[in-house]
């Protein structure tokens, strides 16, 4: 086990910018592309990643450190801390189950695709942790490896179905042609967020008000570009945490910097994920007529969408107040408040890019969020004991990415009706 944790060490180490080109570049093999064409393609994929990630540092160092002076500046004190994906990843890589499951992740896939049971090839490999964290909360809870590793697999089949479901209008909106999101938080919170949208976009006065970055151009002009509302969302975060003048402007520049260049490093991405969308469907097409086949990539894609980054930015501000202010709540957000844009990924594009209807349904979903996050803390807290330092002053740790996440939230609570655990 030691051994396999090495080597899926080694290869998680390499990073997507490496490990990206590698998988696309066999994919494309496998799918018929010219050598030649599948170098190319591999490469513009990792150069696309760089960008994206480059892009995404810049948004997590920003409002990381406004999330923290929000939470000093209104003296918020809560005893469970969000220690972000992050730690919960490191935690869970960890785990003694979690090497196994990578390759059983991948075998569950393939034989999903053989027998046409899902539409989704998931190369994203980083996000397989997903699945590792529910194994590794089983395992915990039951003290069971078969137990853990069956957990894995029916978490990887519910996160290929959404990955179906939502495939459609991720692509459409999102412009990502043979794409689905396989990130398993983005699944979990659109378990909950998609049917709640549906509500909240039937409620009388509320159907009709129709919030998203087109409407917002043309009636505000100027103001309704997606690089000044990332100025004027980044500049009030900033207010909000009592930067001086000095950093609400910077505050506000590096969120428009990150709306601007979001998109095209996502535009550059897609241009390598093309080629090999066109040779799998070709392949496809002649072995099976009409059968379609979606490439599974991380939700960071979504964040090239002005109305997902805005929607998560704008939930920074609420996810705190609903902290303070919500009955049994007992998390104080912190870690994964930046990453909030990748869980709204499915839910967007549900609402047809409606940023008000998003942040509504958000609203509704965190609050949920929160319940989960504090009963999921002690397992987190145990699964981190002696491999993540725990933030000062914090008696256990959850977050919203797992401890958040209600499908993974689910498997908690059959694991302790199993096990009759923590």
């Amino acid at each position: 086990m030691d051994a396999l944790m090495n080597v899926v060490q080694s290869i998680l180490d390499m990073g997507p910018s490496v490990m990206l080109p590698i998988i696309i570049f066999i994919v494309g093999l496998v799918f018929r592309v010219k050598p030649a064409k599948a170098v190319t393609a591999g490469i513009t994929v990792g150069i696309g990643m760089i960008g994206i990630n480059l892009v995404i540092n810049l948004l997590t160092t920003s409002v990381g450190p406004a999330a923290q002076a929000m939470v000093e500046r209104f003296g918020l004190n809560l005893t469970i801390i969000d220690a972000g994906w992050p730690a919960v990843a490191g935690a869970t890589w960890a785990q003694p189950i979690a090497g196994l499951m990578i390759p059983i992740i991948l075998v569950v896939n393939l034989i999903m695709l053989a027998f046409n049971w899902t539409k989704t090839l998931n190369i994203d490999i980083w996000n397989y942790w997903h699945v590792a964290s529910v194994s590794a909360t089983v395992y915990i809870l039951t003290n069971n490896l078969f137990f853990g590793v069956i957990a894995g697999i029916i978490f990887t089949v519910f996160v290929q179905i959404m990955a179906d479901l939502t495939a459609p209008a991720v692509q459409e909106y999102y412009g990502l042609e043979g794409v689905a999101l396989s990130t398993g938080s983005t699944a979990g919170y659109a378990v909950l967020g998609i049917p709640i949208g549906w509500v909240i976009s039937r409620i009388p006065g509320i159907s009709k008000l129709d919030v998203n970055p087109e409407t917002i151009q043309k009636r505000f002009g100027i103001f309704g570009e997606p690089m000044i509302m990332g100025i004027i969302i980044g500049a009030a975060l900033a207010a909000l945490g009592g930067y001086d003048i000095s950093g609400i402007l910077q505050m506000g520049m590096t969120m428009g910097g990150v709306m601007f260049l979001m998109p095209r490093m996502v535009k550059v991405l897609m241009e390598g994920l093309i080629p090999i969308q066109e040779g799998a469907q070709k392949l496809l097409q002649d072995r099976y007529g009409d059968r379609e086949i979606f490439l599974g990539m991380d939700a960071a894609l979504a964040t090239g969408s002005p109305a997902a980054l805005s929607t998560g930015l704008l939930m920074v501000p609420i996810t705190l107040f609903l902290a303070v202010i919500l009955p049994g709540n007992r998390v104080l957000p912190f870690g994964d408040l930046a990453t909030i844009p990748f869980f709204v990924g499915m839910i967007v594009p549900s609402r047809k890019g409606n940023i008000l209807h998003s942040v509504l349904t958000c609203t509704v979903v965190m609050v949920f969020a929160l319940w989960m996050a504090t009963d999921y803390a002690p397992v987190l807290t145990e699964m981190a004991q002696g491999v993540v330092a725990f933030p000062e002053g914090a008696a256990q740790i959850t977050n919203f990415d797992t401890g958040g996440n209600f499908l993974k939230w689910i498997f908690l609570k059959v694991g302790q009706l199993i096990g009759g655990g923590i």
